[in-house]
């Protein structure tokens, strides 16, 4: 099996393999439509490596479209060894202890998939790096619309992971770079922004803006301008739901239950669709969000008292999803997207699981990130925590031979 194409979510318009420079759907005249990866079910076709890019390279749709346009293994295998970037496959764990501690037999317990060792500290270079890899094959295949020498700058919108990977890799493939970021945004994630290349941009609400993020609106008139959108949002880009699907076809089999914390959506988004796809008996899916903004959660209930179930959520964007009115500060910053832009894959993912939204209490998400840093000794954030939250705030709900998977999905960074 492979990735045979795109298909909007909204409108169903499909767009084939081979097409370039596409990020979002052909027929969009707002930001309510999301192309997505279209692949068979069935399993996978991997090779044995530990650089994801290389194990499923099969199974991409930046590497189909490259073969589409000539472009063999070894062709792409040198894109690859040209970033110079070490991305390894992040095998998940049984912890011992976290299990023990939450009350799981030996028969069940917690399974642990560690990003924080990922390029740039969490997984959101997953996400960016088939963007880069689709650029810099239209270059090679004399299809960019650019002198190679003067490239249009990247864009992206974040206040951290997403934002220190994107520096990342624009590095590694000499790109410039601009970063919208909020005000809030911490010196040290400022500093390692700069000391990558980028080009910071703080983003204040102006008076005149529209409800939603300030800096998604600085990002887009960036992109109006011409920018690249370098882009975690798949309503963006949709060439971020592809590469996010390798975290998806690393997890084992046989789990009964995945929490995955959502800000705009597209990790949980991308790894549904792969499990989804690729596992005869996927875990249940669920999404988890902060009590002070929870936007998704919201979204599933709207949606359930649609005439049409909730199967026909795509078809009334306006009335389950929309700026969320009044976030409260949250340890777990990093996921206060005040919208899920990939809801509709998430969706997709909880209704094919049986799986459905979690809304961590501020105190689940302070205790799970005291149990992870403080008992557990590892340097995780509090966002890259927060599947761990939504586990605590479920655990009651769940039998103790279940067996849970969560992803630790951002290094602990310094604040000063």
């Amino acid at each position: 099996m492979t990735t045979t194409g795109w298909r909007c979510a909204t409108c169903a318009a499909e767009v084939a393999i081979d097409q370039l420079l596409m990020w979002r759907c052909p027929g969009a005249t707002d930001a309510h439509h999301v192309l997505v990866p279209q692949r068979p079910a069935g399993p996978l076709a991997v090779v044995e490596h530990d650089d994801p890019f290389i194990a499923f390279d099969a199974e991409l749709a930046w590497s189909r479209c490259a073969q589409a346009h000539g472009l063999g293994v070894e062709d792409r295998r040198a894109i690859l060894d040209r970033l110079g970037l070490q991305f390894r496959r992040t095998p998940c764990h049984r912890h011992d202890e976290l299990s023990a501690r939450l009350g799981f037999t030996s028969a069940g317990g917690v399974w642990v998939k560690d990003e924080t060792h990922q390029v740039g500290g969490s997984h959101k270079a997953r996400h960016l790096m088939t963007i880069v890899l689709h650029l810099l094959t239209c270059e090679q295949v004399g299809a960019a619309p650019w002198d190679p020498h003067d490239r249009p700058r990247l864009a992206i919108s974040s206040c951290g992971n997403a934002a220190i990977a994107a520096a990342t890799l624009a590095a590694a493939a000499s790109w410039p770079l601009d970063v919208m970021v909020p005000p809030t945004a911490g010196p040290g994630v400022l500093r390692m922004l700069r000391d990558l290349g980028a080009t910071v941009t703080l983003c204040p609400r102006l008076p005149d803006d529209p409800p939603g993020d300030p800096c998604l609106h600085r990002f887009r008139e960036a992109v109006a301008q011409g920018s690249i959108p370098f882009s975690v949002q798949g309503t963006e880009n949709a060439w971020c739901l592809d590469g996010g699907r390798t975290l998806g076809w690393e997890l084992p089999h046989g789990m009964d239950h995945v929490f995955l914390q959502v800000g705009g959506g597209a990790f949980a988004a991308s790894v549904g669709a792969a499990i989804v796809g690729t596992q005869p008996h996927p875990p249940r899916v669920h999404a988890v969000q902060t009590e002070g903004c929870a936007p998704l959660a919201r979204a599933w209930g709207r949606a359930q008292a649609l005439a049409g179930g909730i199967t026909s959520a795509s078809q009334h964007w306006d009335e389950c999803m929309w700026p969320w009115e009044s976030s409260l500060p949250s340890l777990a910053d990093g996921i206060l997207d005040d919208e899920t832009y990939d809801w509709l894959g998430v969706f997709d993912a909880m209704v094919a699981t049986g799986g459905e939204p979690v809304v961590a209490t501020e105190a689940h998400i302070h205790d799970a990130h005291r149990l992870v840093t403080r008992d557990l000794h590892l340097a995780v954030s509090p966002t890259g925590t927060a599947g761990l939250a939504g586990l605590l705030s479920a655990r009651q709900h769940l039998d103790d031979d279940d067996k849970v998977l969560i992803v630790h999905s951002g290094v602990l960074r310094p604040t000063g």
